[in-house]
């Protein structure tokens, strides 16, 4: 009877290993994107590429590299309820495959409620999974002498189980031949930003090697 008792218990222990292991896992996959996919990159002057030329702004070189049509929906200073506002209209013109969201910059450099950013990057990934849209966050870091990344934007990733770039822009703001000023890389930074986006769609599945 002890055996038999151990041995359920030792399932029950597995079970539960299992299911903490797959709730937990960093690998959020993404349906394969097909050869004419848009990829609508979202946000501010982050994604629309100040710092550099626009040939150089990240979109652009992810459109390279990929090959894909990446649409640069990026406007430098918008705070992320005005992207919210926006962001139906360029999912109905696009009908995007995939969505990249980098947003929220702005509110952080105006010292803005972040419960209220979070609730806005949250209603974007909702209006996107509402029109079938695969999703892929960047996560954006205070601006100052830590450069850490906000834990919302990993939080909500986990939340909603999306891949996350989470550190990539805190790297790239933390070396100055990276960047252009102090909140926005140089073209070498965006091409950084462009290639670990790229290797964090391939790892979830979107793209193939």
């Amino acid at each position: 009877m002890k055996q038999f008792t151990h041995k359920i218990t030792i399932s029950v222990l597995l079970l539960i290993t299992a299911i903490t292991l797959q709730g937990c896992s960093s690998e959020a996959p993404l349906q394969p994107l097909e050869s004419n996919a848009t990829i609508l990159a979202f946000g501010d002057s982050l994604t629309y590429g100040t710092g550099a030329s626009r040939d150089k702004a990240y979109p652009a070189v992810l459109e390279k590299i990929t090959g894909l049509k990446v649409i640069n929906a990026g406007i430098p200073g918008e705070v992320s309820s005005s992207g919210l506002a926006r962001l139906p209209s360029l999912l109905s013109q696009h009908n995007p495959s995939l969505i990249i969201i980098c947003h929220g910059g702005n509110d952080i450099l105006r010292k803005m409620n972040l419960m209220q950013t979070r609730g806005n990057i949250q209603k974007m990934i909702q209006l996107a999974q509402t029109n079938d849209t695969q999703i892929m966050l960047i996560g954006v870091p205070e601006f100052g002498i830590f450069l850490e990344t906000l834990p919302m934007y990993p939080e909500l990733a986990r939340q909603n189980n999306i891949p996350i770039a989470e550190d990539i822009l805190s790297e790239i703001l933390a070396k100055n031949a990276l960047k252009s000023d102090q909140i926005h890389p140089n073209a070498n930074g965006y091409q950084l930003l462009a290639e670990r986006t790229v290797s964090i769609l391939k790892q979830a599945g979107a793209l193939s090697d």
